[in-house]
């Protein structure tokens, strides 16, 4: 597989030397009285050819090629918008761009959901795109902040802030996760590499339901699709300093510039976060849960040619958490005398994550292409032990500081992909490739019962129980998707993936009492398999004019499948557990009004998942146990609403509802066995709100004051499949507000007003963890 993977890149290398002919292009963007608009920024789609406007407006973009485009024009207090033209011989190849006032008219949004970029409004897909402006305003500062923003979509903290995700009763309940997240394109593979904090991003676009053709595996529940801000030919900055209660502190800076203009690129920016925690530790009077982290994204960008871009990206986090894991015993423990806890063992966590990745993109005569190599490690351990039991006893105690060799998740992919043109003038519209994959996952963790053991019931104290758990994983998948327009109104696509994967998993189990040395108590034992699976993908998308579509779509999903790993109960290990596949169904209609003032969306699916996947955690080892047990229907509507309804106040309103529930689903426990019928899906709320208003108002032509609202609700859910466990509906108030100067914007902010209590997530066993408390804080930042 590696070998593969070096012939892939070396592959990708050879279109360097690959260029064409190519002209001039011209133009100038204007306002509504015609007066040139300087820094506008003007992107020719698809294309490496961007560059931005003088100071009466106009612009010019060497080597672009005859043909039919969509150009991009952006300016600093107007409306994005995008708009067809055609580039020949025949014509002087000058125009004129008008923009509109932001506070008049609503943003176009252009993403890349569909690996081209296009406007997410003639897409037939449910889609949700946060924009650069929208990320600062709802304050989105991690990936778990755009729960309820995005329909149907939840996130939640289990104690260790890797997100558990779901979207539409699909949600991740194990390593593998069932709602993939891309960074810049790069498939962040499970929940071990994934970045979940945010800096200096573009958008986040989110496609809810499967995706499993373009994105593959673990994609069942959609795609969360991150893109960063990357250099160009613009010097440009920022600068960011916060503080707020609870000692929060939040530093960010970066810098992007060219190192030789129209040639070599570079961008850098960096953020550190603290605060104290929200928890204290009655055991000793100290404060849990304290952090800090550290976070880089680099960029390195060089256009050898007008057609050849090659991109070296790389990321890095390093988290430190003095007090991972704040549980409380139970649901109403938590609630009951919330943010305090009783730990004897304090576990000081240190994560330090690092992806990086090279790009090669090449605009050919009669296709594009696009090669990405990335490679994604994970290195999680904790200095002290991790509380088992979350009392002062001397009981349970996780234990995995076992050097680099252990608990250091690697992996390395490769993915080609080739493209119809996107100015094709043709009725087809194509794309192909081909992805591949190799995973290192080696697990080494300890389980140690303390002097209070018998007090738990364990059968001895003063020993520690070490598994020892090696996993590999290789993956090759082939896919297709093009779209074919039937008439001018009328287009259909249609789609295939094909995924193999192969696994390969080694156990061993020791007993180490206190002070002695370690044996074996179950031998080093192997075991191996292998999956595919293929997504299909069918939908009809109906014009009805300019503004207005409809769409119907079939899609099928896969999350892939696994071997489990040695556990306390040695019955459970290594034994292999099948893919689970989903059936979504959805119809759809994007439409745009009054002079695109008013966005509204709307979306109903019926989703099916055979063979689900269900988790059980198995204590006090603290490892998960996968099985196939059972058949999940999941059904509902969504409404995305954006309007103007007079000159500088914006409305936004996002609602999501959700009915997923268990046809059939057998769980066992100690070799008994008991059927559940109808029971609710975990993580999923019953519906998710949002409403958010804001208004601007100019002090003066370069002073502007700005204030927002937002009302969030939550319906209630489950934490177990039993249903046994839940958190009721509840509702959260943020608001921020500010002023803004040429080039600074001071603002205060807060967030869950009311300090509301309420279990953001728990555990089957009924341990809790509680959402974080009222937090405000004030936030400066400047651009150049």
């Amino acid at each position: 597989m590696k070998k593969v993977l070096l012939l892939c890149l070396m592959l990708t290398c050879s279109f360097a030397v690959l260029a064409n002919q190519s002209f001039q292009f011209k133009g100038k963007v204007v306002n509504n009285v015609n007066q040139g608009i300087s820094n506008a920024t003007i992107e020719i789609l698809n294309t490496n050819h961007y560059t931005t406007s003088s100071n009466d407006g106009s612009f010019s973009i060497e080597n672009v090629a005859y043909g039919d485009y969509v150009i991009k024009i952006k300016g600093v207090g107007y409306a994005t918008f995008s708009q067809k033209v055609s580039i020949s011989a025949k014509n002087e190849n000058s125009l004129v761009f008008k923009l509109s006032k932001s506070e008049n008219e609503l943003d176009e949004v252009i993403v890349s959901a569909q690996k081209r970029e296009e406007n997410q409004q003639n897409l037939p897909v449910s889609i949700s795109t946060l924009t650069e402006k929208q990320i600062k305003e709802y304050k989105i500062w991690d990936i778990k902040d755009i729960t309820a923003i995005v329909p149907n979509f939840n996130a939640a903290n289990p104690g260790d802030n890797r997100n558990v995700t779901s979207i539409r009763g699909i949600t991740t309940t194990s390593y593998d996760p069932a709602v993939a997240t891309y960074i810049d394109g790069v498939n962040q593979f499970g929940l071990d590499t994934y970045i979940s904090q945010l800096q200096d991003i573009e958008r986040i676009e989110v496609l809810r339901g499967p995706q499993g053709t373009l994105y593959g595996r673990n994609a069942m529940g959609g795609v969360v699709n991150i893109i960063t801000k990357q250099p160009t030919n613009e010097t440009t900055g920022f600068a960011e300093l916060g503080i707020g209660n609870f000692n929060q502190q939040r530093i960010s800076a970066g810098v992007r510039l060219p190192i030789v203009k129209d040639k070599l690129f570079f961008g850098a920016s960096g953020l550190y976060t603290k605060r104290d925690g929200y928890f204290t530790n009655t055991f000793n009077n100290s404060n849990f849960d304290k952090q800090n982290s550290v976070m880089g994204n680099y960029y390195l960008k060089f256009l050898p040619n007008s057609k050849l871009s090659i991109t070296l990206n790389a990321k890095h986090i390093l988290n430190n958490n003095n007090g991972a894991f704040p549980l409380a015993s139970s649901i109403d423990e938590a609630l009951s005398n919330p943010y305090n806890l009783n730990q004897n063992s304090i576990a000081k966590m240190v994560d330090k994550t690092f992806n990086t990745s090279l790009s090669l993109k090449y605009n050919a005569n009669a296709f594009d292409f696009v090669s990405q190599t990335a490679y994604q490690s994970n290195y999680r351990y904790y200095k002290t032990p991790i509380d088992g039991d979350f009392s002062p006893l001397d009981g349970y105690a996780i234990v995995n500081n076992y050097g680099r060799d252990w608990n250091n998740v690697n992996v390395i992919s490769q993915e080609l992909r080739f493209s119809s043109k996107a100015n094709s003038t043709s009725k087809l519209k194509w794309i192909a490739g081909t992805y591949l994959f190799h995973q290192d996952n080696p697990v080494k963790q300890g389980t140690h019962i303390g002097a209070d053991g018998n007090l738990l019931g364990a059968p001895e104290s003063n020993v520690t129980y070490i598994n020892t758990n090696q996993g590999k994983g290789n993956g090759l998948a082939l896919f297709g998707q093009g779209t074919y327009a039937l008439n001018e109104k009328l287009d259909l696509s249609v789609g295939l993936r094909y995924d193999l994967e192969e696994r390969k998993q080694t156990a061993q189990g020791e007993r180490q009492p206190d002070g002695d040395a370690v044996g074996t108590i179950f031998p080093e034992t192997s075991a191996s398999a292998s999956f595919d699976a293929f997504s299909p993908k069918a939908g009809l998308q109906y014009k009805i004019n300019s503004n207005s579509n409809l769409f119907a779509t079939y899609n099928r999903g896969f999350r892939t499948g696994g071997i489990s790993q040695l556990s306390g109960d040695p019955r459970e290990a290594l034994q292999t557990y099948e893919p689970e596949f989903s059936n979504n169904f959805e119809i759809g209609s994007k439409n745009t009004f009054l002079a695109n003032r008013l966005r509204l969306n709307l979306a109903a699916f019926y989703t099916t998942v055979n063979n689900a996947q269900v988790p059980t955690l198995m204590l006090p080892d603290a490892i998960t146990v996968t099985k196939n047990v059972g058949e999940l229907t999941s059904k509902g509507i969504e409404l995305q609403t954006e309007i103007i309804p007079i000159k500088n106040l914006e409305l936004n309103y996002n609602l999501g509802f959700t009915d997923a529930k268990y046809k059939d689903l057998t769980l066992s426990d100690n070799g008994n066995t008991e059927t559940f019928n109808s029971r609710k899906q975990l993580f999923t709320p019953a519906v998710t709100s949002m409403l958010a208003a804001q208004y601007k108002q100019s002090i003066t032509e370069s002073v502007k004051s700005f204030a927002r609202v937002e009302w969030k609700y939550l319906g209630k859910q489950y934490f177990d499949l039993a249903n046994q466990l839940s958190q009721n509906s509840y509702h959260l108030f943020n608001a921020r507000a500010g002023i803004s100067f040429k080039k600074l914007e001071i603002s205060i902010w807060a967030e869950n007003l009311t300090n509301k209590k309420y279990v953001d997530y728990a555990y089957n066993f009924g341990a809790a963890h509680l959402a974080t408390a009222r937090t405000y804080g004030l936030l400066l930042r400047t651009n150049f």
